[in-house]
């Protein structure tokens, strides 16, 4: 029998959560839904690649998930180093799933659109498949490489058709992907579910500012997330060049948090524009070191440039910025209006010098700057909370095992989570 046995020999659920974009728990989200089932009465197994310096034990159990994790060299250069990362990723997942045994939901989470064949072997034995799709990959390959819509496109949408069909459920990280689920992957709008990724407010809070950070100089910047061609920095970078040249501002000291492919470009970039004593790149940090610089920040940035994949993708960025009570200086992009509201002022998309001129005048304007952090903290604490996603997720399951999907799951004024069709 699938299963621990609980009080009155009923065997648990088991659920398998498939990742490779990520090491857990460091992959904020999906720890928050293996604790969400886990709480809700389901044996969660994870398998996920292992960390270079955290999550790097093979095999572990924290806090009553259990984690399963395999070596993994992250792709580097052009397409063809994803699909030797992703090999050998679906080698792995499917040598330690045969490990996990039979389960009763295989969970796959993007990127890449691979896991289905897992998650097929797994139906085949009963299983039923939640897909959760954290990226539109077809618009994540024209944002990331610049080929158009070449042969490699034309097969990444393929996988993506294969993995919709396959689903027994969908999982969306917003509106705009849900929409698309429906509309190009074909699914009957009753079987996509809305779950926002949001900050753990428990977990992730404001603590005492530190002016140290600020390195002398009146205002702190930040900036936190990952590093890729995708993802701004190089925007943010000519902006604050454009702050110091064309406003005359050099009371800030700004802070680049993280990592990813572009990193050292970046440290060079920087460099080139004469921003070396004013811009400080960590690297990835701890959470504590994090919540240091968040809470001492006056603005924090969100530069992602428009194209295909960030107009429609929820930045976990600007929530993080939300929970700190931080402003936020973003592009126009329709998802980071829908996150921010009012938490954030937009300059027009790609629009670096207009950008810059967002900075200073928060920079000018302490209330403004207080008003907006208010304004993000209560967007946080209500409409955009995990309590919110927590009970779609379990709609998911429950629709997922055919179960009666409560209705405060399905509501949209109950829940925010599930849009009208």
């Amino acid at each position: 029998m699938l299963g621990d046995k609980t009080s009155g020999d009923r065997p648990r659920r088991r659920a398998l959560i498939l990742v490779e974009n990520l090491s857990v728990p460091f992959d904020r989200r999906v720890w928050q839904e293996c604790t969400t089932l886990r709480d809700a009465g389901w044996e969660v197994h994870v398998i996920c690649p292992q960390g270079n310096k955290r999550d790097t034990e093979p095999e572990t159990e924290i806090d009553g998930v259990r984690i399963h994790r395999y070596p993994l060299r992250a792709a580097t250069g052009g397409p063809a180093g994803y699909l030797r990362e992703y090999g050998s990723a679906l080698w792995h997942t499917a040598r330690l799933a045969r490990k996990v045994g039979p389960v009763h939901v295989v969970h796959a989470c993007n990127p890449p659109d691979l896991l289905f064949l897992t998650a097929r072997r797994l139906q085949r034995r009963g299983a039923r498949f939640v897909f959760d799709q954290h990226d539109l990959v077809p618009e994540l390959y024209l944002s990331r490489f610049d080929r158009g819509k070449d042969l490699l496109y034309r097969a990444v949408c393929a996988l993506e058709r294969l993995t919709y069909r396959a689903a027994d459920v969908v999982i969306a990280t917003n509106e705009s992907y849900r929409d698309v689920a429906v509309r190009r992957g074909g699914r009957r709008p009753e079987d996509v579910f809305v779950v926002r990724s949001a900050p753990d407010t428990d977990r992730f809070h404001p603590v005492p500012p530190e002016p140290e950070l600020k390195r002398g100089k009146s205002h702190l910047l930040c900036y936190l997330g990952v590093m890729g061609p995708q993802d701004g920095v190089d925007y943010a970078l000519r902006a604050l060049a454009k702050l110091r040249d064309e406003h005359g501002r050099t009371d800030w000291h700004a802070v680049f948090v993280g990592g990813g492919d572009t990193f050292d470009a970046m440290v060079e970039l920087s460099r080139r524009l004469g921003l070396s004593d004013q811009v400080q790149f960590t690297g990835r940090v701890p959470d504590a070191d994090l919540a240091r610089y968040l809470s001492t920040a006056d603005v924090c940035l969100s530069p992602d440039p428009r194209n295909p994949l960030n107009d429609v993708s929820t930045m976990n960025k600007v929530l993080e910025y939300m929970v700190m009570g931080r402003p936020i200086v973003s592009f126009d992009l329709r998802e980071a209006r829908v996150s921010a509201g009012d938490a954030a002022v937009y300059a027009p998309a790609d629009d670096e010098g207009e950008f810059a001129r967002l900075i200073a005048l928060l920079l000018d304007d302490p209330e403004k700057r207080a008003l907006m952090g208010k304004i993000g903290q209560e967007r946080i604490g209500g409409p955009l909370s995990w309590r919110n996603s927590q009970r779609s997720l379990l709609a998911a399951y429950a629709a997922a095992c055919g179960d009666a999907v409560p209705a405060s799951a399905v509501d949209p004024d109950s829940s925010g989570t599930r849009p009208h069709s």
